[in-house]
């Protein structure tokens, strides 16, 4: 980790300087981490989780908003091949 985030912060980006904290709901401290835009991708039935082939509806209350503009992705005890808690995306389309 670099730049002084603690677990509960998403580093500091252009779109957001002072970084911001990932809700509690989402993430108990390491559940949460960015991923590249190549680990997400966009599909007419929602977004795609490339590790774990999970599709989450557009509608689906686990996406939020990217306060950054990245997506971040919070997942069971942050494995890799965890279950979706929440996955924070971009406007749609970016």
């Amino acid at each position: 980790m670099c730049g002084g985030a603690r677990a509960h912060e998403a580093l500091p980006t252009a779109a957001a300087p002072q970084g911001w904290s990932y809700p509690f709901s989402c993430c108990s401290g390491y559940d949460c981490r960015e991923v590249p835009e190549t680990s997400i991708s966009e599909r007419p039935e929602g977004y795609v989780i490339s590790g774990t082939g999970e599709v989450l509806a557009y509608s689906d209350s686990r996406i939020k908003n990217s306060p950054d503009g990245r997506f971040h992705w919070c997942s069971v005890a942050g494995a890799n091949d965890g279950k979706t808690i929440c996955l924070f995306a971009p406007p749609r389309g970016m």
